[in-house]
């Protein structure tokens, strides 16, 4: 099954799947509103400004499996994405990455390594995974990599040629 065609629900909890961002490059990322790395919302929203208009889209889902660091409603973590760092790209409703609950969107994902060669579980909240217009997976980039490294940055411009 391609990663476009997995069902989703929106954050507003609407049925739904990946078809929107399907023809883009995407950045899939599993977000957080407690975490010290929080602030990657701001480098990911303007990863979103920058690049939207040539086919790109960040994509976020909520997870709060690392020490209870999204434990909003789906209502408050709109409000926090919006109010506090203007996030214009979609975010689905709270999933689950890792365990026996792993969602099927992070099934796919997380079979593909990253830069030194290691698949499996996520490591922490805003942890990325650059995919393809196709589906396919690109690139892996673990929490730290802030979303605005060169690596990242690079990757996206090589992926939207």
């Amino acid at each position: 099954m391609e990663i476009y065609d997995i069902p989703v629900r929106t954050l507003a909890g609407e049925p739904g799947d990946l078809g929107a961002v399907r023809g883009k490059v995407a950045l899939v990322v599993n977000v957080a509103s407690r975490c010290g790395l929080t602030p990657q919302y701001a480098g990911l929203e303007r990863l979103q400004a920058k690049y939207a208009d040539q086919g790109f889209s960040v994509v976020g889902f909520p997870c709060n499996q690392f020490m209870g660091q999204e434990p909003g409603t789906s209502e408050e973590i709109a409000t926090f994405c919006s109010t506090t760092y203007g996030v214009t790209f979609p975010l689905f409703e709270k999933i689950e990455v890792n365990g026996p609950g792993r969602h099927a969107v992070y099934q796919e994902l997380t079979q593909h390594a990253d830069a030194d060669g290691t698949a499996g579980d996520v490591q922490w909240n805003f942890e990325k995974f650059l995919v393809s217009r196709d589906g396919e997976v690109l690139a892996r980039f673990r929490p730290a990599v802030e979303p605005e490294d060169a690596s990242i940055t690079a990757a996206i411009e090589a992926a939207l040629r």
